[in-house]
Protein backbone atom coordinates (compact mmCIF):
# COMPACT_ATOMS: atom_id res chain seq x y z
CA UNK A 1 0.00 0.00 0.00
CA UNK A 2 2.71 2.58 0.90
CA UNK A 3 4.51 1.68 -2.30
CA UNK A 4 1.43 2.45 -4.42
CA UNK A 5 1.07 5.93 -2.79
CA UNK A 6 4.73 6.62 -3.37
CA UNK A 7 4.44 5.59 -7.02
CA UNK A 8 1.40 7.87 -7.55
CA UNK A 9 3.23 10.79 -5.92
CA UNK A 10 6.19 10.33 -8.24
CA UNK A 11 3.90 10.33 -11.30
CA UNK A 12 1.93 13.46 -10.20
CA UNK A 13 5.04 15.33 -9.03
CA UNK A 14 5.47 17.50 -5.96
CA UNK A 15 2.64 19.68 -4.66
CA UNK A 16 4.31 22.81 -6.11
CA UNK A 17 4.66 21.13 -9.50
CA UNK A 18 1.01 20.09 -9.44
CA UNK A 19 -0.06 23.68 -8.69
CA UNK A 20 2.12 25.03 -11.52
CA UNK A 21 0.71 22.45 -13.94
CA UNK A 22 -2.84 23.56 -13.13
CA UNK A 23 -2.14 27.29 -13.72
CA UNK A 24 -2.15 27.21 -17.55
CA UNK A 25 -5.42 25.30 -17.49
CA UNK A 26 -6.96 27.88 -15.14
CA UNK A 27 -5.76 30.71 -17.36
CA UNK A 28 -7.25 28.98 -20.39
CA UNK A 29 -10.53 28.51 -18.52
CA UNK A 30 -10.63 32.19 -17.51
CA UNK A 31 -9.79 33.32 -21.04
CA UNK A 32 -12.44 31.02 -22.45
CA UNK A 33 -14.99 32.37 -19.97
CA UNK A 34 -14.11 35.95 -20.92
CA UNK A 35 -14.38 35.13 -24.61
CA UNK A 36 -17.69 33.39 -24.01
CA UNK A 37 -19.05 36.40 -22.09
CA UNK A 38 -17.73 38.74 -24.79
CA UNK A 39 -19.38 36.57 -27.43
CA UNK A 40 -22.69 36.62 -25.58
CA UNK A 41 -22.53 40.40 -25.25
CA UNK A 42 -21.70 40.75 -28.95
CA UNK A 43 -24.58 38.48 -29.88
CA UNK A 44 -26.91 40.48 -27.64
CA UNK A 45 -25.71 43.75 -29.21
CA UNK A 46 -26.18 42.34 -32.72
CA UNK A 47 -29.64 41.05 -31.79
CA UNK A 48 -30.52 44.43 -30.31
CA UNK A 49 -29.33 46.25 -33.44
CA UNK A 50 -31.24 43.83 -35.65
CA UNK A 51 -34.37 44.34 -33.58
CA UNK A 52 -34.03 48.10 -33.88
CA UNK A 53 -33.49 47.87 -37.63
CA UNK A 54 -36.52 45.64 -38.14
CA UNK A 55 -38.79 47.51 -35.71
CA UNK A 56 -41.78 49.29 -37.28
CA UNK A 57 -40.76 52.72 -38.62
CA UNK A 58 -37.18 52.26 -37.40
CA UNK A 59 -36.11 54.55 -40.26
CA UNK A 60 -38.33 57.38 -38.92
CA UNK A 61 -36.98 59.79 -36.30
CA UNK A 62 -38.65 60.41 -32.94
CA UNK A 63 -39.92 63.78 -34.15
CA UNK A 64 -41.53 62.09 -37.14
CA UNK A 65 -43.28 59.59 -34.89
CA UNK A 66 -44.57 62.39 -32.66
CA UNK A 67 -46.01 64.14 -35.70
CA UNK A 68 -47.86 60.95 -36.62
CA UNK A 69 -49.39 60.90 -33.11
CA UNK A 70 -50.56 64.52 -33.35
CA UNK A 71 -51.96 63.77 -36.79
CA UNK A 72 -53.94 60.80 -35.45
CA UNK A 73 -55.41 62.85 -32.59
CA UNK A 74 -56.46 65.74 -34.80
CA UNK A 75 -57.93 63.68 -37.61
CA UNK A 76 -59.94 61.59 -35.14
CA UNK A 77 -61.59 64.85 -34.08
CA UNK A 78 -61.98 65.96 -37.71
CA UNK A 79 -63.66 62.64 -38.49
CA UNK A 80 -66.57 63.07 -36.11
CA UNK A 81 -66.76 66.82 -36.69
CA UNK A 82 -67.34 66.32 -40.44
CA UNK A 83 -70.32 64.09 -39.67
CA UNK A 84 -72.02 66.26 -37.04
CA UNK A 85 -71.10 69.90 -37.64
CA UNK A 86 -73.77 70.67 -40.26
CA UNK A 87 -76.39 68.76 -38.25
CA UNK A 88 -75.37 70.65 -35.10
CA UNK A 89 -75.70 74.00 -36.86
CA UNK A 90 -79.13 72.99 -38.15
CA UNK A 91 -80.17 71.99 -34.61
CA UNK A 92 -79.15 75.48 -33.46
CA UNK A 93 -81.68 76.92 -35.91
CA UNK A 94 -79.41 78.03 -38.75
CA UNK A 95 -80.82 77.75 -42.27
CA UNK A 96 -78.96 76.05 -45.13
CA UNK A 97 -77.36 79.27 -46.37
CA UNK A 98 -76.10 80.13 -42.87
CA UNK A 99 -74.74 76.60 -42.51
CA UNK A 100 -72.85 77.09 -45.77
CA UNK A 101 -71.54 80.47 -44.59
CA UNK A 102 -70.20 79.03 -41.32
CA UNK A 103 -68.46 76.21 -43.16
CA UNK A 104 -67.05 78.71 -45.67
CA UNK A 105 -65.79 80.84 -42.77
CA UNK A 106 -64.03 77.77 -41.36
CA UNK A 107 -62.28 77.12 -44.67
CA UNK A 108 -61.47 80.82 -45.23
CA UNK A 109 -60.06 81.12 -41.71
CA UNK A 110 -57.90 78.10 -42.37
CA UNK A 111 -56.68 79.71 -45.61
CA UNK A 112 -55.76 82.97 -43.89
CA UNK A 113 -53.91 81.14 -41.12
CA UNK A 114 -52.04 79.15 -43.74
CA UNK A 115 -50.99 82.34 -45.54
CA UNK A 116 -49.84 83.97 -42.31
CA UNK A 117 -47.83 81.04 -41.00
CA UNK A 118 -46.38 80.12 -44.39
CA UNK A 119 -44.72 83.53 -44.43
CA UNK A 120 -43.41 83.58 -40.86
CA UNK A 121 -43.27 79.96 -39.61
CA UNK A 122 -39.57 79.41 -40.36
CA UNK A 123 -38.63 82.68 -38.64
CA UNK A 124 -41.09 82.38 -35.76
CA UNK A 125 -40.19 78.71 -35.28
CA UNK A 126 -42.01 75.65 -36.53
CA UNK A 127 -42.61 74.28 -33.04
CA UNK A 128 -44.03 77.57 -31.81
CA UNK A 129 -46.20 77.84 -34.94
CA UNK A 130 -47.97 74.51 -34.53
CA UNK A 131 -48.21 74.99 -30.75
CA UNK A 132 -49.98 78.32 -31.32
CA UNK A 133 -52.37 76.67 -33.77
CA UNK A 134 -53.11 73.97 -31.19
CA UNK A 135 -54.18 76.68 -28.73
CA UNK A 136 -56.44 78.19 -31.41
CA UNK A 137 -57.91 74.71 -31.88
CA UNK A 138 -58.82 74.74 -28.18
CA UNK A 139 -60.45 78.17 -28.58
CA UNK A 140 -62.43 77.12 -31.64
CA UNK A 141 -63.74 73.98 -29.97
CA UNK A 142 -64.88 75.89 -26.88
CA UNK A 143 -66.60 78.61 -28.94
CA UNK A 144 -68.61 75.98 -30.79
CA UNK A 145 -69.32 74.02 -27.61
CA UNK A 146 -70.77 76.95 -25.67
CA UNK A 147 -71.84 79.38 -28.41
CA UNK A 148 -75.22 79.38 -30.13
CA UNK A 149 -75.50 82.67 -32.02
CA UNK A 150 -74.60 82.96 -35.69
CA UNK A 151 -71.92 85.68 -35.17
CA UNK A 152 -70.20 83.70 -32.40
CA UNK A 153 -70.15 80.56 -34.53
CA UNK A 154 -68.66 82.55 -37.40
CA UNK A 155 -65.94 83.75 -35.03
CA UNK A 156 -65.23 80.20 -33.85
CA UNK A 157 -65.05 78.99 -37.44
CA UNK A 158 -62.75 81.84 -38.38
CA UNK A 159 -60.06 80.73 -35.90
CA UNK A 160 -58.83 78.55 -38.75
CA UNK A 161 -58.86 75.35 -36.72
CA UNK A 162 -62.41 74.06 -37.22
CA UNK A 163 -62.44 71.37 -39.89
CA UNK A 164 -65.45 71.39 -42.19
CA UNK A 165 -63.93 68.90 -44.60
CA UNK A 166 -62.54 66.12 -42.35
CA UNK A 167 -59.09 67.11 -43.65
CA UNK A 168 -56.32 69.22 -42.15
CA UNK A 169 -56.87 72.89 -41.37
CA UNK A 170 -54.67 75.90 -40.71
CA UNK A 171 -50.90 75.69 -40.59
CA UNK A 172 -50.75 72.14 -39.21
CA UNK A 173 -50.44 70.52 -42.62
CA UNK A 174 -48.14 73.21 -44.01
CA UNK A 175 -45.57 72.98 -41.22
CA UNK A 176 -45.73 69.21 -40.78
CA UNK A 177 -45.44 68.71 -44.54
CA UNK A 178 -42.21 70.75 -44.48
CA UNK A 179 -40.81 68.87 -41.44
CA UNK A 180 -41.54 65.30 -42.52
CA UNK A 181 -38.88 65.03 -45.27
CA UNK A 182 -36.28 65.87 -42.60
CA UNK A 183 -37.35 62.92 -40.44
CA UNK A 184 -36.74 60.09 -42.95
CA UNK A 185 -34.37 59.07 -45.78
CA UNK A 186 -35.20 60.49 -49.22
CA UNK A 187 -36.13 57.10 -50.66
CA UNK A 188 -38.74 56.73 -47.88
CA UNK A 189 -40.34 60.14 -48.47
CA UNK A 190 -43.38 59.05 -50.51
CA UNK A 191 -43.88 56.04 -48.24
CA UNK A 192 -43.80 58.37 -45.22
CA UNK A 193 -46.42 60.65 -46.73
CA UNK A 194 -48.54 57.57 -47.49
CA UNK A 195 -48.31 56.50 -43.83
CA UNK A 196 -49.01 60.07 -42.73
CA UNK A 197 -52.20 60.07 -44.80
CA UNK A 198 -53.08 56.45 -43.92
CA UNK A 199 -53.06 56.94 -40.14
CA UNK A 200 -55.11 60.09 -40.66
CA UNK A 201 -57.77 58.24 -42.60
CA UNK A 202 -57.96 55.39 -40.11
CA UNK A 203 -58.31 57.95 -37.31
CA UNK A 204 -60.98 59.75 -39.33
CA UNK A 205 -62.80 56.45 -39.77
CA UNK A 206 -62.77 55.91 -36.02
CA UNK A 207 -63.89 59.50 -35.51
CA UNK A 208 -66.74 59.11 -37.99
CA UNK A 209 -67.94 56.02 -36.14
CA UNK A 210 -67.56 57.85 -32.83
CA UNK A 211 -70.06 60.45 -34.07
CA UNK A 212 -72.76 57.91 -33.30
CA UNK A 213 -72.23 58.73 -29.61
CA UNK A 214 -74.69 61.57 -30.17
CA UNK A 215 -77.44 58.96 -29.83
CA UNK A 216 -76.03 57.90 -26.46
CA UNK A 217 -75.97 61.51 -25.25
CA UNK A 218 -79.60 61.87 -26.35
CA UNK A 219 -80.50 58.72 -24.41
CA UNK A 220 -78.90 60.29 -21.33
CA UNK A 221 -81.33 63.20 -21.57
CA UNK A 222 -79.48 65.72 -23.73
CA UNK A 223 -81.77 67.01 -26.45
CA UNK A 224 -81.35 68.95 -29.68
CA UNK A 225 -78.04 70.78 -30.03
CA UNK A 226 -77.03 69.89 -26.45
CA UNK A 227 -76.46 66.28 -27.54
CA UNK A 228 -73.69 67.51 -29.85
CA UNK A 229 -71.89 69.91 -27.51
CA UNK A 230 -69.70 67.32 -25.68
CA UNK A 231 -68.03 66.51 -29.00
CA UNK A 232 -66.78 70.08 -29.31
CA UNK A 233 -65.45 69.99 -25.75
CA UNK A 234 -63.53 66.84 -26.73
CA UNK A 235 -62.25 68.75 -29.78
CA UNK A 236 -60.74 71.32 -27.42
CA UNK A 237 -59.11 68.53 -25.36
CA UNK A 238 -57.50 67.16 -28.52
CA UNK A 239 -56.08 70.64 -29.13
CA UNK A 240 -54.50 70.60 -25.66
CA UNK A 241 -52.90 67.20 -26.26
CA UNK A 242 -51.46 68.47 -29.55
CA UNK A 243 -50.08 71.51 -27.77
CA UNK A 244 -48.21 69.34 -25.25
CA UNK A 245 -46.68 67.09 -27.93
CA UNK A 246 -45.63 69.99 -30.15
CA UNK A 247 -43.71 71.55 -27.28
CA UNK A 248 -41.70 68.32 -26.92
CA UNK A 249 -40.35 68.36 -30.50
CA UNK A 250 -36.58 68.74 -30.89
CA UNK A 251 -34.62 71.55 -32.54
CA UNK A 252 -34.13 69.32 -35.58
CA UNK A 253 -37.61 70.19 -36.86
CA UNK A 254 -36.64 73.80 -37.45
CA UNK A 255 -35.70 75.04 -40.91
CA UNK A 256 -32.03 75.15 -41.88
CA UNK A 257 -30.49 78.58 -42.26
CA UNK A 258 -29.82 79.27 -45.94
CA UNK A 259 -27.86 82.29 -47.09
CA UNK A 260 -29.17 84.45 -49.91
CA UNK A 261 -32.14 86.62 -50.71
CA UNK A 262 -35.44 84.85 -51.15
CA UNK A 263 -38.08 85.94 -53.61
CA UNK A 264 -41.77 85.31 -54.18
CA UNK A 265 -42.93 84.69 -50.62
CA UNK A 266 -40.09 82.36 -49.66
CA UNK A 267 -39.46 80.46 -52.89
CA UNK A 268 -36.79 81.23 -55.48
CA UNK A 269 -35.74 78.66 -58.09
CA UNK A 270 -39.12 76.90 -57.98
CA UNK A 271 -41.37 79.98 -58.12
CA UNK A 272 -42.90 79.07 -61.49
CA UNK A 273 -43.44 75.45 -60.50
CA UNK A 274 -45.10 76.43 -57.21
CA UNK A 275 -47.34 78.98 -58.97
CA UNK A 276 -48.57 76.41 -61.50
CA UNK A 277 -49.08 73.75 -58.85
CA UNK A 278 -50.97 76.22 -56.66
CA UNK A 279 -53.31 77.20 -59.48
CA UNK A 280 -54.13 73.60 -60.36
CA UNK A 281 -54.45 72.50 -56.75
CA UNK A 282 -56.81 75.44 -56.24
CA UNK A 283 -59.04 74.24 -59.09
CA UNK A 284 -59.18 70.76 -57.59
CA UNK A 285 -59.87 72.16 -54.12
CA UNK A 286 -62.72 74.39 -55.35
CA UNK A 287 -64.34 71.31 -56.85
CA UNK A 288 -63.70 69.30 -53.69
CA UNK A 289 -65.16 72.07 -51.53
CA UNK A 290 -68.51 71.59 -53.24
CA UNK A 291 -68.69 68.06 -51.84
CA UNK A 292 -66.80 68.16 -48.52
CA UNK A 293 -67.72 65.33 -46.19
CA UNK A 294 -69.83 67.50 -43.90
CA UNK A 295 -71.98 68.58 -46.86
CA UNK A 296 -72.12 65.05 -48.29
CA UNK A 297 -73.31 63.89 -44.87
CA UNK A 298 -75.92 66.66 -44.96
CA UNK A 299 -76.90 65.54 -48.49
CA UNK A 300 -77.49 61.96 -47.30
CA UNK A 301 -79.54 63.42 -44.42
CA UNK A 302 -81.73 65.55 -46.73
CA UNK A 303 -81.97 63.21 -49.73
CA UNK A 304 -82.20 59.83 -48.04
CA UNK A 305 -83.03 60.61 -44.39
CA UNK A 306 -79.86 59.15 -42.86
CA UNK A 307 -79.69 59.71 -39.09
CA UNK A 308 -76.40 60.40 -37.21
CA UNK A 309 -75.92 56.71 -36.45
CA UNK A 310 -76.23 55.70 -40.11
CA UNK A 311 -73.97 58.55 -41.18
CA UNK A 312 -71.39 57.46 -38.61
CA UNK A 313 -71.29 53.93 -40.05
CA UNK A 314 -71.15 55.18 -43.65
CA UNK A 315 -68.27 57.57 -43.03
CA UNK A 316 -66.44 55.02 -40.91
CA UNK A 317 -66.22 52.79 -43.98
CA UNK A 318 -65.53 55.79 -46.24
CA UNK A 319 -62.44 56.66 -44.23
CA UNK A 320 -61.45 53.03 -43.79
CA UNK A 321 -61.34 52.26 -47.51
CA UNK A 322 -59.65 55.61 -48.17
CA UNK A 323 -56.98 54.80 -45.62
CA UNK A 324 -56.23 51.40 -47.11
CA UNK A 325 -55.92 52.93 -50.57
CA UNK A 326 -53.30 55.37 -49.26
CA UNK A 327 -50.89 52.52 -48.53
CA UNK A 328 -51.37 51.32 -52.09
CA UNK A 329 -50.51 54.82 -53.34
CA UNK A 330 -46.91 54.60 -52.11
CA UNK A 331 -46.47 51.18 -53.71
CA UNK A 332 -48.03 52.31 -57.01
CA UNK A 333 -45.99 55.53 -57.14
CA UNK A 334 -42.79 53.52 -56.86
CA UNK A 335 -43.73 51.67 -60.04
CA UNK A 336 -45.45 54.18 -62.33
CA UNK A 337 -44.33 57.53 -60.85
CA UNK A 338 -45.95 60.20 -58.71
CA UNK A 339 -47.74 62.16 -61.47
CA UNK A 340 -49.16 59.02 -63.10
CA UNK A 341 -50.43 57.80 -59.72
CA UNK A 342 -52.06 61.16 -59.04
CA UNK A 343 -53.91 61.26 -62.36
CA UNK A 344 -54.75 57.62 -63.08
CA UNK A 345 -56.40 57.11 -59.67
CA UNK A 346 -58.10 60.51 -59.41
CA UNK A 347 -59.71 60.53 -62.86
CA UNK A 348 -62.01 57.51 -62.38
CA UNK A 349 -62.97 58.74 -58.91
CA UNK A 350 -64.21 62.00 -60.48
CA UNK A 351 -66.47 60.03 -62.81
CA UNK A 352 -67.88 58.08 -59.86
CA UNK A 353 -68.59 61.34 -58.04
CA UNK A 354 -70.93 62.45 -60.84
CA UNK A 355 -72.80 59.15 -60.56
CA UNK A 356 -73.59 59.43 -56.83
CA UNK A 357 -76.73 61.65 -57.09
CA UNK A 358 -77.97 59.61 -60.08
CA UNK A 359 -78.36 56.45 -58.02
CA UNK A 360 -82.02 55.45 -57.52
CA UNK A 361 -81.69 54.09 -53.97
CA UNK A 362 -79.89 55.05 -50.78
CA UNK A 363 -77.89 51.82 -50.82
CA UNK A 364 -76.61 52.34 -54.35
CA UNK A 365 -75.78 55.99 -53.62
CA UNK A 366 -73.79 54.95 -50.55
CA UNK A 367 -72.04 52.13 -52.46
CA UNK A 368 -71.08 54.47 -55.32
CA UNK A 369 -69.75 57.04 -52.87
CA UNK A 370 -67.72 54.33 -51.13
CA UNK A 371 -66.31 53.18 -54.48
CA UNK A 372 -65.35 56.75 -55.27
CA UNK A 373 -63.62 57.25 -51.92
CA UNK A 374 -61.70 53.98 -52.28
CA UNK A 375 -59.46 55.64 -54.90
CA UNK A 376 -60.04 59.39 -54.65
CA UNK A 377 -57.50 59.99 -51.88
CA UNK A 378 -54.57 58.18 -53.47
CA UNK A 379 -53.42 61.47 -54.95
CA UNK A 380 -52.99 63.07 -51.50
CA UNK A 381 -49.64 61.56 -50.36
CA UNK A 382 -48.33 61.55 -53.93
CA UNK A 383 -49.27 65.21 -54.37
CA UNK A 384 -47.57 66.17 -51.11
CA UNK A 385 -44.46 64.11 -51.85
CA UNK A 386 -44.22 65.50 -55.38
CA UNK A 387 -44.45 69.11 -54.16
CA UNK A 388 -41.70 68.59 -51.58
CA UNK A 389 -39.53 66.74 -54.12
CA UNK A 390 -39.49 69.32 -56.92
CA UNK A 391 -38.57 72.32 -54.73
CA UNK A 392 -35.35 73.05 -52.84
CA UNK A 393 -35.23 72.07 -49.13
CA UNK A 394 -35.24 75.71 -47.99
CA UNK A 395 -38.38 76.34 -50.08
CA UNK A 396 -40.46 73.54 -48.55
CA UNK A 397 -42.36 75.49 -45.89
CA UNK A 398 -43.19 78.29 -48.31
CA UNK A 399 -44.10 75.86 -51.11
CA UNK A 400 -46.33 73.82 -48.79
CA UNK A 401 -47.93 77.01 -47.48
CA UNK A 402 -48.57 78.55 -50.90
CA UNK A 403 -50.04 75.39 -52.41
CA UNK A 404 -52.12 74.68 -49.32
CA UNK A 405 -53.43 78.23 -49.14
CA UNK A 406 -54.35 78.03 -52.81
CA UNK A 407 -56.40 74.95 -51.96
CA UNK A 408 -57.94 76.49 -48.84
CA UNK A 409 -58.82 79.81 -50.50
CA UNK A 410 -60.35 78.18 -53.55
CA UNK A 411 -62.45 75.84 -51.43
CA UNK A 412 -63.60 78.57 -49.04
CA UNK A 413 -66.48 79.75 -51.23
CA UNK A 414 -67.58 76.28 -52.37
CA UNK A 415 -69.76 75.32 -49.35
CA UNK A 416 -71.79 78.51 -49.83
CA UNK A 417 -72.50 77.45 -53.41
CA UNK A 418 -73.58 74.01 -52.20
CA UNK A 419 -75.72 75.57 -49.47
CA UNK A 420 -77.49 77.67 -52.10
CA UNK A 421 -77.98 74.59 -54.32
CA UNK A 422 -79.51 72.67 -51.43
CA UNK A 423 -81.81 75.61 -50.60
CA UNK A 424 -83.31 75.55 -54.10
CA UNK A 425 -83.56 71.74 -54.10
CA UNK A 426 -80.80 71.32 -56.73
CA UNK A 427 -79.31 68.51 -54.67
CA UNK A 428 -77.31 66.85 -57.45
CA UNK A 429 -75.80 70.04 -58.92
CA UNK A 430 -72.73 70.23 -56.61
CA UNK A 431 -71.78 66.65 -57.51
CA UNK A 432 -72.02 67.32 -61.26
CA UNK A 433 -69.97 70.54 -61.13
CA UNK A 434 -67.35 69.02 -58.82
CA UNK A 435 -66.89 65.92 -60.97
CA UNK A 436 -66.50 67.91 -64.19
CA UNK A 437 -63.97 70.33 -62.69
CA UNK A 438 -61.93 67.49 -61.23
CA UNK A 439 -61.67 65.82 -64.64
CA UNK A 440 -60.35 69.10 -66.07
CA UNK A 441 -57.82 69.30 -63.22
CA UNK A 442 -56.57 65.76 -63.84
CA UNK A 443 -55.99 66.41 -67.54
CA UNK A 444 -54.25 69.75 -66.93
CA UNK A 445 -51.86 68.52 -64.26
CA UNK A 446 -50.85 65.53 -66.37
CA UNK A 447 -50.19 67.75 -69.39
CA UNK A 448 -48.30 70.37 -67.36
CA UNK A 449 -46.06 68.20 -65.16
CA UNK A 450 -45.52 64.86 -66.86
CA UNK A 451 -42.00 65.99 -67.85
CA UNK A 452 -40.95 67.31 -64.41
CA UNK A 453 -39.82 64.29 -62.41
CA UNK A 454 -38.75 64.10 -58.75
CA UNK A 455 -34.99 63.53 -58.21
CA UNK A 456 -35.33 59.84 -57.39
CA UNK A 457 -37.42 59.16 -60.52
CA UNK A 458 -34.98 61.15 -62.69
CA UNK A 459 -32.04 59.23 -61.21
CA UNK A 460 -33.76 55.92 -61.88
CA UNK A 461 -34.48 56.97 -65.47
CA UNK A 462 -30.88 58.07 -66.04
CA UNK A 463 -29.47 54.83 -64.59
CA UNK A 464 -31.85 52.79 -66.73
CA UNK A 465 -30.80 54.59 -69.93
CA UNK A 466 -27.21 53.16 -70.08
CA UNK A 467 -28.54 49.69 -69.33
CA UNK A 468 -31.00 49.95 -72.19
CA UNK A 469 -28.27 51.26 -74.51
CA UNK A 470 -25.97 48.40 -73.53
CA UNK A 471 -28.72 45.88 -74.17
CA UNK A 472 -29.27 47.32 -77.68
CA UNK A 473 -25.55 47.10 -78.45
CA UNK A 474 -25.40 43.49 -77.32
CA UNK A 475 -28.46 42.70 -79.39
CA UNK A 476 -26.96 44.33 -82.47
Amino acid sequence: MPQRFAERSRRQGSPDERVRSREPRRRRDRLGARRSASGRQGRRARARDLKEETAPLAWLSTDGKKLLVTRVLRTFAYGYLAVVIALYLAQLGLDTIQVGLVLSAAILGSALMTVLWALVADRFGRRRTVATMALLMVAGGLLFAFGSSFPLLLLGAFTGTISATSSEVGAFLTVEQAILPQTAPRERRTWLFSIYAFVANIAQAAGSLFAGVVGAFAALGLSGADAYRPLFVLYAVVGLLNFAIFLSLSDKVEAARVEGQRRFLGVHRSAGTVARLGALFGLDAFAGGLVVQSLVAYWFFIRWGFDPGQLAVLFFFVNLVSGISLLAAGWLAGRIGLINTMVFTHLPSSVLLVLVPLMPTAGLAAATFLARMSISQMDVPTRQSYTMAVVDPDERTAAAGLTNVARSTASAVSPTVTGWAFSVAALGLPFFIAGALKVVYDLLIFWSFRGLRPPEEEAARMSAAPDAAGAREVGS
